[in-house]
């Protein structure tokens, strides 16, 4: 379920703090995917593991093409009464950038939101200047939601955040076409 040949997805531990203590830290890979550019401490980055990765279903991203782990996504935000929960996805490895890997591993964690934790709705929210990833969730059927306007200030500039979801029912029908 989570290893499609290319990629697998192993459940985030303590063990693999190091790896994406040096993503967080990275601006460049931040500018895109959080809101908020700083660098963090090794003692910050675990506690931020311990209380929101490790205990919500976190994944590192491992590629065979590059036998190492290049990204790491989440659902979070799970709703278990609402079945809903927030999509998140960072590749941390900038030579992984562009590859496919974000979809692939986008894929296998929609497959087990909606087939294993059998969730109706997932969500995310995407900054309006990355263009690769929005194209990316209108392509595996993310429907823009709602925006919020001009609530990210990146590079002397107001920018957008938009707001995705996809249902159960609409993954499944596209994925049987």
């Amino acid at each position: 379920m989570f290893d499609n040949g290319k990629i697998k997805l192993i459940k985030a531990d303590l063990n693999h703090v190091d790896i994406y203590h040096k993503w967080r830290n990275d601006c460049d890979i931040m500018t895109w995917t959080s809101p908020h550019i700083k660098q963090s401490s090794y003692e910050e980055t675990e506690c931020f593991f311990k209380e929101r990765i490790i205990p919500s279903p976190s994944f590192m991203i491992y590629s065979y093409d590059k036998d190492k782990f290049v990204g790491i996504t989440s659902l979070t935000n799970v709703d278990l009464k609402n079945r809903n929960a927030e999509f998140i996805i960072d590749i941390g490895e900038k030579d992984s950038w562009g590859q496919g890997i974000g979809a692939e591993a986008t894929k296998l964690l929609l497959d087990y939101a909606f087939g294993e934790m059998n969730l109706h709705r997932i969500f995310l929210r995407v900054f309006s200047f990355n263009e690769r990833a929005l194209n990316l969730y209108k392509k595996i059927g993310f429907k823009t939601e709602g925006e919020m306007r001009e609530s990210l200030y990146r590079n002397d500039k107001w920018h957008n955040i938009i707001l995705m979801g996809l249902l159960k029912k609409e993954y499944i029908k596209q994925d049987s076409v």
